[in-house]
């Protein structure tokens, strides 16, 4: 990669598990009324056809990873699990009285936090009772995040038993000095352990999830961490940008200094290098961040043309409700987003109240959908088209305008109605829906709210 290109578009961008991004949402245009609205509506559309998504959040860590910008809760005290399974449960009632009839649950995604927190017996509770009120889609896809210095085997085979098929093993990096400094002492026996014994209760579908760009990391790192992946075999990976941003994460960000953290063209040099190991290793590059073998079904889906994206990040299953449960959670109704409570105590208080626990939302307009479906083609196809009516908005012209620099530097292909992102473009993704991004581009941030793209 020219190195120029790099410092040319290495900006603040959103990562677009939505659009519009977070910042930008209408909050003050949104009402609960709204949402249950809108989540009705496509209920009432879609569920006997396509059924719906769950997303549950599980807050609760032994330790705080420094490289984490997830909403948690640090606690070694196992006894905030049955509280917290109960009002899960309880949200989940609430959702069930408004149903008209009962849900058909095509996915289910367990994140954290650190899912593996709960007991095998409570993480039990937890599905079991979703389920009990719940019809199960036939070709379901169930998946949980585990930590591989506490999934035990009997986690693994009580959730397989429940139903789950994929497990995403949070990896980072094997480096000690790394592990030191994002306090997430991790050694490979712990990962190859749990992987080997989720491939033998009979897992389809296995994930690491690798980090380049954090303190102190090398290359020499980045590809060592790549060799002992690979010789796990999982189905798939993610290879994630460490998203720099202590001015959000406080504290948890500044266990180390500045200039620790690789930056611009040597943090790129990490991925691209990497990228060519995983290659060799057969691994192909689906979307953003993502690499799967041609057995993992997110490389048939991306073959397809089938893959999508949420808030869960990106998925084989589209459905256009998608339910978030649990102190942070976002759901999406495909023309409405909402956020629960992102403060525990504020969870459980608005749910002893009989309130489904949403404190923000935004309602999408007509713009907002087409841009959306245009920013989910290019970070799940790699390309986009506005040929069909439907697909179309005023600005066109002028987003095709601001990406003919971007064609200019060999990052995309423009032709009638239609972009395409090169192999050269891949690594600016972010910057290519950028472009789209009509919100941003009318009302620039004036601090920065996202970590650098590149």
């Amino acid at each position: 990669m020219q190195p120029s290109l790099v410092q040319k578009y290495n900006v603040p961008g959103p990562r677009y598990t939505s659009y519009p991004t977070v910042p930008y949402w209408e909050e003050e245009l949104f009402t609960a009324k709204d949402w249950q609205n809108s989540f009705l509506k496509t209920f009432q559309e879609t569920n006997a056809s396509e059924g719906i998504s769950l997303y549950i959040h599980l807050p609760f860590c032994e330790s705080l990873c420094t490289f984490c910008g997830c909403h948690k809760r640090i606690t070694k005290r196992h006894e905030v699990e049955n509280p917290y399974i109960k009002a899960v449960l309880k949200e989940w009632d609430l959702y069930c009285q408004l149903f008209p009839e009962k849900p058909l649950i095509k996915e289910i995604h367990l994140g954290g936090g650190t899912p593996t927190f709960f007991s095998p017996e409570n993480l039990t509770t937890l599905i079991q009772g979703i389920l009990a009120k719940s019809n199960v889609a036939p070709s379901h896809e169930f998946s949980f995040e585990g930590h591989p210095n506490n999934t035990t085997k009997e986690h693994l085979q009580t959730l397989y038993d429940l139903g789950f098929r994929r497990v995403s093993f949070g990896v980072q990096d094997y480096s000690e000095k790394v592990q030191k400094a994002i306090n997430r002492m991790q050694p490979f026996h712990n990962v190859a352990k749990v992987t080997f014994w989720a491939k033998e209760i009979g897992y389809t579908s296995i994930s690491h999830d690798l980090v380049f760009g954090l303190p102190f990391q090398t290359l020499d790192d980045v590809l060592d961490t790549i060799d002992k992946t690979n010789s796990l075999h999982p189905d798939r990976l993610a290879f994630y940008s460490y998203a720099h941003v202590p001015w959000i994460k406080g504290n948890g960000q500044r266990g180390f200094n500045d200039e620790d953290v690789p930056k611009d063209d040597v943090k790129r040099q990490l991925y691209e290098q990497g990228k060519l190991k995983l290659a060799a290793n057969g691994f192909h590059e689906i979307g953003m961040d993502h690499f799967a073998l041609t057995n993992d079904s997110m490389y048939q889906s991306f073959q397809k043309g089938e893959l999508h994206r949420n808030f869960m990040g990106y998925t084989t299953t589209n459905t256009q409700l998608m339910i978030g449960l649990g102190v942070s959670s976002i759901s999406d109704s495909w023309t409405a987003f909402a956020q629960n409570e992102k403060v525990l105590e504020d969870y459980y208080d608005r749910l002893d109240k009989n309130e489904i626990p949403i404190y923000r939302g935004h309602l999408l307009n007509e713009e907002d959908l087409i841009i959306r479906r245009h920013i989910l083609n290019i970070m799940c196809q790699f390309e986009t088209s506005w040929e069909k009516p439907e697909m179309q908005f005023p600005e066109i012209d002028e987003v095709v305008s601001a990406l003919k620099e971007m064609e200019n530097d060999g990052l995309l292909a423009i032709s009638a109605n239609k972009i395409t992102v090169t192999e050269k473009g891949k690594p600016f993704i972010r910057n290519i829906c950028m472009a789209f991004d009509l919100r941003l581009k009318r009302k620039a941030p004036q601090t920065q709210l996202f970590s650098m793209t590149i």
